[in-house]
Protein backbone atom coordinates (compact mmCIF):
# COMPACT_ATOMS: atom_id res chain seq x y z
CA UNK A 1 0.00 0.00 0.00
CA UNK A 2 1.44 3.44 -0.89
CA UNK A 3 2.41 5.71 1.95
CA UNK A 4 0.20 8.74 2.46
CA UNK A 5 1.21 12.25 3.31
CA UNK A 6 1.24 12.47 7.11
CA UNK A 7 -0.58 15.79 6.98
CA UNK A 8 -3.91 16.92 5.56
CA UNK A 9 -3.41 16.70 1.81
CA UNK A 10 -3.78 12.89 1.88
CA UNK A 11 -2.03 12.49 -1.46
CA UNK A 12 -0.11 9.30 -2.18
CA UNK A 13 3.64 9.87 -2.09
CA UNK A 14 5.80 9.89 -4.12
CA UNK A 15 3.89 11.99 -6.59
CA UNK A 16 3.11 15.58 -7.30
CA UNK A 17 0.55 16.08 -4.55
CA UNK A 18 -0.33 19.60 -3.58
CA UNK A 19 2.00 19.33 -0.57
CA UNK A 20 5.05 18.60 -2.78
CA UNK A 21 7.65 15.90 -2.18
CA UNK A 22 11.38 15.38 -2.21
CA UNK A 23 12.06 13.56 -5.48
CA UNK A 24 14.43 10.89 -4.12
CA UNK A 25 12.64 9.96 -0.90
CA UNK A 26 9.17 9.91 0.55
CA UNK A 27 9.13 13.12 2.56
CA UNK A 28 5.92 15.11 2.46
CA UNK A 29 6.29 18.86 2.73
CA UNK A 30 2.86 20.06 3.76
CA UNK A 31 3.15 23.74 4.56
CA UNK A 32 1.96 23.55 8.16
CA UNK A 33 4.47 20.88 9.22
CA UNK A 34 7.74 22.57 8.17
CA UNK A 35 10.78 23.61 10.14
CA UNK A 36 13.11 26.22 8.66
CA UNK A 37 16.88 25.88 8.75
CA UNK A 38 19.77 28.18 7.90
CA UNK A 39 22.20 25.96 5.97
CA UNK A 40 25.79 27.04 5.32
CA UNK A 41 27.57 25.00 2.65
CA UNK A 42 31.26 25.23 1.83
CA UNK A 43 32.57 22.98 -0.95
CA UNK A 44 36.14 21.76 -1.37
CA UNK A 45 36.51 19.92 -4.67
CA UNK A 46 39.69 17.90 -5.12
CA UNK A 47 42.34 19.99 -6.91
CA UNK A 48 43.04 17.12 -9.31
CA UNK A 49 39.39 16.72 -10.37
CA UNK A 50 39.25 16.56 -14.17
CA UNK A 51 37.44 19.47 -15.81
CA UNK A 52 34.86 17.21 -17.53
CA UNK A 53 34.04 15.51 -14.22
CA UNK A 54 33.84 18.90 -12.47
CA UNK A 55 31.46 20.27 -15.13
CA UNK A 56 29.24 17.18 -14.87
CA UNK A 57 29.19 17.44 -11.08
CA UNK A 58 28.28 21.15 -11.18
CA UNK A 59 25.44 20.45 -13.64
CA UNK A 60 24.12 17.52 -11.56
CA UNK A 61 24.27 19.68 -8.42
CA UNK A 62 22.32 22.48 -10.13
CA UNK A 63 19.71 20.02 -11.42
CA UNK A 64 19.21 18.39 -8.01
CA UNK A 65 19.14 21.78 -6.27
CA UNK A 66 16.47 22.91 -8.73
CA UNK A 67 14.37 19.84 -7.90
CA UNK A 68 14.63 20.61 -4.20
CA UNK A 69 13.72 24.26 -4.80
CA UNK A 70 10.66 23.29 -6.84
CA UNK A 71 9.64 20.90 -4.04
CA UNK A 72 9.76 23.82 -1.59
CA UNK A 73 12.77 22.64 0.40
CA UNK A 74 15.23 25.34 -0.73
CA UNK A 75 13.36 28.56 0.00
CA UNK A 76 16.12 31.10 -0.68
CA UNK A 77 19.81 30.82 -1.54
CA UNK A 78 22.78 33.18 -1.78
CA UNK A 79 26.28 32.66 -3.17
CA UNK A 80 29.25 33.58 -0.95
CA UNK A 81 31.43 35.80 -3.19
CA UNK A 82 34.94 34.55 -3.86
CA UNK A 83 34.28 31.02 -2.56
CA UNK A 84 32.61 27.84 -3.68
CA UNK A 85 29.98 28.28 -0.98
CA UNK A 86 26.38 29.25 -0.36
CA UNK A 87 23.97 30.13 2.40
CA UNK A 88 20.34 29.09 2.13
CA UNK A 89 17.05 28.87 3.95
CA UNK A 90 15.76 25.30 3.76
CA UNK A 91 12.34 24.07 4.83
CA UNK A 92 11.69 20.45 5.84
CA UNK A 93 9.33 18.48 8.08
CA UNK A 94 12.23 17.69 10.44
CA UNK A 95 16.01 17.43 10.69
CA UNK A 96 16.01 13.87 9.32
CA UNK A 97 14.23 14.97 6.13
CA UNK A 98 16.69 17.85 5.78
CA UNK A 99 19.60 15.44 6.15
CA UNK A 100 18.13 13.10 3.51
CA UNK A 101 17.83 16.02 1.09
CA UNK A 102 21.36 17.26 1.77
CA UNK A 103 22.96 13.84 1.23
CA UNK A 104 21.06 13.54 -2.06
CA UNK A 105 23.14 16.40 -3.48
CA UNK A 106 25.85 15.19 -5.88
CA UNK A 107 28.50 17.38 -4.21
CA UNK A 108 27.67 16.04 -0.73
CA UNK A 109 31.00 14.15 -0.41
CA UNK A 110 32.87 17.45 -0.87
CA UNK A 111 30.68 19.60 1.40
CA UNK A 112 31.21 21.04 4.85
CA UNK A 113 27.66 21.77 6.03
CA UNK A 114 26.56 23.75 9.07
CA UNK A 115 22.85 23.62 9.97
CA UNK A 116 21.08 26.04 12.30
CA UNK A 117 17.40 25.37 13.12
CA UNK A 118 15.35 28.56 13.06
CA UNK A 119 12.46 29.63 15.27
CA UNK A 120 9.91 32.37 14.70
CA UNK A 121 10.94 35.77 16.05
CA UNK A 122 8.56 38.27 17.63
CA UNK A 123 9.38 40.88 14.94
CA UNK A 124 8.53 38.51 12.07
CA UNK A 125 5.11 40.05 11.44
CA UNK A 126 6.62 43.56 11.23
CA UNK A 127 9.27 42.51 8.68
CA UNK A 128 8.67 43.00 4.97
CA UNK A 129 10.31 39.71 3.99
CA UNK A 130 12.56 39.20 1.00
CA UNK A 131 11.87 40.63 -2.42
CA UNK A 132 11.32 38.09 -5.17
CA UNK A 133 14.55 37.08 -6.82
CA UNK A 134 16.82 37.64 -3.82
Amino acid sequence: MPKRCKDSCGECCPGAGRCGIVARSWTALCSFSRVEFLVAVDIALPPDLESDRRAALVKAEFDRGSELARAGMVRAVWRVPGRLANRAIWSAPDATALHEALISLPMWPYMDVQVTPLARHGLADACQGLAAGL
